[in-house]
């Protein structure tokens, strides 16, 4: 860890001193900008008015908010001003939000008009206990127009230690109920830090940005990387692959970081348009983008090597995990270097794989993927149980990821020892769809599990089994689900069985479904 900063705080008082024009920001949309200066003049204002409103040093500050100008700001200058800012996650269904609300103890929520519509119902019950303060993404909010001249050195910021908490994240679990992941400021730097590392990233890099705010790669591929390597960011408020390369050729991107079903949209758009299409120009495009990055899901080496062999652009495959602060693994940046079909060597953080004692394997032994660096959280919030079961007091944080390494530090991922669907980069917890499946009167088992799929890694499918005397169709299901885990969690089908298979011990078992589909 670079000993020139050791908080967020520190590293955006340095860009404004020594480059306080410089753009951090631009707005894909819009083409506004954000500078350094008004980054931190920004930053100020939200600490002010968090001072107002009496929120202490280490509180929880959450935004549910699309990409923008301000949502960048809120992120970030919640850090700033020593508080823990929490993204909420807007395709998540209302029952997490309200989950998330009670667990996380947050107390000040900026939420944008769209998702203060959409959760309205969640929001009203608790209007009493904590502060929604309405911001939009791109456009000043009134407190803020309220808050000018004040600048950090007349707020009385508390000081911020390296350790002490900057982001907590929500990552679903097998127990089906979100964890909350503690990440440290030096945690965070950290993320930044071996993304610059891996990547080889410049003052003269820009990074287009189209995954959200509320999921991991955004906060620290796409955010905290470009901040620690003083280099740039063009972001979406969303993602739209019509207009993706046109952002990128219009701004002068130099590399993305996106998902295996952005990837496979991408594909999918060129085969579809080819030639066709007037725009972009994609000799201009190649000319200036030095790599595209995938993360979050296993990349196939078929969709990997058409997408070069398309665009004439390396990918980057890499993996990266909140518990770690994102990156964990990159393959190398030199063309011929890589390796199809694995997320790469470890860079910044030391990777070792362990039998289920946490011994170390040799080379192309399969085992349980450890990870230990400055990059690895603090713990779960309130859940010291998870914790103590995958983190050790030498540092070590265990994945549930199963793999081998090679001779030359390669890993390749073999499976999961949790059972997590991985749906298009974002993790989706079987036991919560489980959860709300038993919630319907007709339903007596519930099993829900992923299945492989073209576009998103996986998707989501689910048996059921019903009770005597009970009928249920699977539309029926399907809205049932839709209404309380929106439309993202929401399995691609529902088949009936008369009754789902079970172990030994009496439980359900999933991979015995999942193979039992595939027949």
């Amino acid at each position: 860890m670079s000993q020139n900063f050791q908080s967020v705080r520190d590293l955006i008082d340095q860009r404004v001193e020594k480059h306080p024009e410089k753009v951090l920001l631009t707005t894909a949309e819009t083409g506004a900008d954000l500078n350094y200066l008004q980054l931190r003049d920004n930053s100020d204002k939200v600490s002010l008015l968090l001072d107002k409103l009496t929120v202490g040093k280490s509180q929880t500050v959450g935004f549910l908010m699309d990409n923008g100008y301000w949502s960048t700001c809120i992120f970030l200058g919640v850090m700033y001003s020593g508080r823990v800012v929490l993204p909420l996650n807007a395709v998540a269904g209302p029952d997490q939000i309200d989950y998330v609300l009670t667990h996380s103890d947050v107390e000040v929520v900026f939420i944008s008009s769209t998702y203060r519509e959409k959760f309205a119902a969640v929001i009203e019950s608790y209007q009493a206990s904590i502060l929604f303060i309405d911001c939009c993404e791109d456009s000043g909010p009134d407190w803020a127009d309220s808050l000018r001249g004040h600048h950090s050195d007349r707020l009385g910021l508390p000081e911020i230690q390296p350790d002490d908490t900057a982001l907590m994240i929500y990552t679903s679990g097998t127990t089906g109920r979100p964890k909350g992941v503690l990440l440290s400021h030096k945690n965070v730097l950290a993320g930044g830090r071996n993304t610059m590392m891996a990547h080889n990233l410049t003052e003269e890099d820009k990074t287009l940005c189209v995954l959200p705010l509320y999921h991991i790669n955004a906060e620290m591929v796409s955010v905290m990387a470009p901040l620690v390597s003083n280099s740039s960011i063009v972001m979406a408020r969303k993602l739209s692959i019509s207009k993706f390369w046109s952002w990128i050729e219009e701004y002068n991107c130099t590399w993305f970081s996106g998902v295996p079903t952005i990837i496979s949209y991408l594909i999918e758009q060129q085969q579809r348009e080819g030639e066709h299409s007037a725009s972009p120009d994609f000799q201009k495009i190649q000319a200036t983008v030095r790599f595209g990055r995938s993360a979050s899901a296993a990349l196939s080496p078929a969709t990997h090597q058409l997408f070069e062999e398309l665009f004439a652009i390396p990918i980057v495959e890499t993996m990266g995990i909140s518990e770690c602060a994102a990156q964990i693994l990159s393959n190398p940046m030199g063309r011929g270097e890589n390796r199809y079909g694995s997320p790469g060597i470890a860079i910044g953080n030391e990777i070792r794989i362990v039998d289920p004692a946490h011994q170390s394997l040799g080379t192309d032994e399969k085992g349980e993927i450890a990870v230990r660096g400055d990059n690895v959280m603090k713990g779960y919030y309130k859940n010291l149980e998870a914790t103590a079961a995958s983190l050790d007091n030498e540092g070590w944080f265990y994945t549930g990821d199963l793999g081998y390494m090679d001779e030359n530090g390669f890993v390749f991922v073999t499976g999961r020892s949790k059972e997590l669907i991985i749906k298009g980069g974002e993790n989706v917890a079987p036991r919560e769809i489980d959860d709300v499946l038993y919630r319907h009167p007709a339903i007596l088992e519930a099993a829900a599990f992923g299945v492989p799929d073209d576009n998103y890694g996986q998707e989501i499918m689910a048996c059921v089994a019903l009770k005597p005397n009970n009928h249920c169709d699977e539309a029926t299901l399907l809205e049932h689900c839709t209404n309380l885990l929106g439309g993202y969690k929401t399995p691609k089908g529902i088949r009936f069985m008369d009754e789902l298979p079970k172990g030994p011990s009496g439980k359900i078992q999933r991979l015995k479904l999942a193979e039992k589909l595939a027949n």
